[in-house]
């Protein structure tokens, strides 16, 4: 994997074809569960220096999905998530930093209506004439949203993987 500056300039997150999945554990570690969140709007400026640099997206919460409807169901009702209440996930981006060749995204998580520090480290990106591929990886702990219910049997840290997809 490579992780490469795309041109400096400002690109819009393609939400066709940009998605965050995840995995996590449940049944008080014992299985694994993956899923993912579809990303509704964003954009990326590319600024020079990089470290300058801005992302920003919203994910829609409604669009949580595992592949189980009845887990998907209670993870979007008011003990998890809240989508109705809180139809977006957003990502803020404060800071890139570039330590020792390892990219990240210093910046915010808002999730049911509660913002959280996190730190995405860039995977892969990738440049092909006016578009570009972001691969990054972070772990957030649900709790530092509030979101508290069923401790022990729904897994507190999620694995995210945000792959976009943004075009100038």
């Amino acid at each position: 994997m490579t992780v490469m500056v795309p041109p400096e300039g400002d690109y819009v997150i393609d939400p066709s074809s940009s998605v965050v999945s995840f995995k996590t554990k449940h049944m008080f570690g014992l299985g694994g569960v993956t899923g993912k969140f579809n990303i509704r709007s964003g954009g990326i400026t590319v600024a020079s220096p990089v470290t300058d640099s801005r992302v920003d997206a919203l994910a829609d919460a409604s669009s949580f999905a595992t592949g189980n409807a009845k887990r998907d169901e209670k993870v979007l009702s008011g003990a998890f998530l809240d989508a109705a209440a809180y139809p977006d996930i957003a990502f803020e981006s404060g800071r890139v930093v570039n330590a020792g060749g390892r990219w990240t995204l210093q910046g915010t998580l808002t999730a049911r209506g509660v913002k959280a520090p996190v730190e995405f480290a860039v995977t892969e990106s990738a440049v092909e004439g006016r578009s570009l591929k972001i691969v990054a990886t972070a772990q957030v702990d649900r709790y530092a949203h509030g979101i508290t219910a069923m401790k022990g049997m729904a897994g507190r840290h999620l694995q995210l993987t945000a792959t976009i997809y943004a075009h100038r």
